[in-house]
């Protein structure tokens, strides 16, 4: 048996488990986020569970006018990515500064609410010390500020 082909199925099982941790934490579809892992180290407006559920962000006016406030705090926002930008929905990426933890953060805009619901979940590890939480809440202020 050729050396080679005995490592293809390690090499599928490793592509195969790099592309569902690629989208682990991002939305089942955009109108409902994927669940929260059982790990401490997710907040999500949509949780059911109190412990991972933090409250959405609120807006007054139009949701173009809430969606691009939003984007301009992400854009001044060191270390994010955007993954994908929708009318309703937008997935960043927020890299942390000393070992490059991915953590993915999804925004929904419901139509006709003035909510954007929102997910922050570590995408890799067990225990994020309350970092997606703070970072909703940091948004949050921030969002709130220009609201004014």
């Amino acid at each position: 048996m050729n050396s080679l082909s005995s490592g293809r199925p390690l090499l599928y099982l490793c592509i195969l488990l790099s592309a569902m941790n690629a989208e682990a934490g991002s939305a089942a579809s955009p109108d409902k986020f994927s669940l929260c892992p059982e790990s401490p180290n997710c907040a999500s407006s949509q949780s059911t569970d109190k412990a991972r559920f933090i409250e959405p962000l609120h807006y007054v006016g139009s949701m173009a006018d809430a969606r691009q406030k939003l984007i301009d705090i992400l854009e001044n926002t060191k270390r994010v990515r955007f993954v994908k930008v929708e009318t309703d929905y937008i997935h960043a990426e927020f890299r942390s500064l000393i070992f490059q933890f991915v953590d993915d953060v999804d925004f929904y805009f419901p139509p006709d609410h003035a909510t954007i619901h929102v997910k922050s979940a570590f995408r890799k590890g067990y225990y994020d010390f309350g970092a997606n939480r703070r970072r909703v809440e940091r948004l949050r202020a921030a969002f709130e500020k220009l609201a004014k």
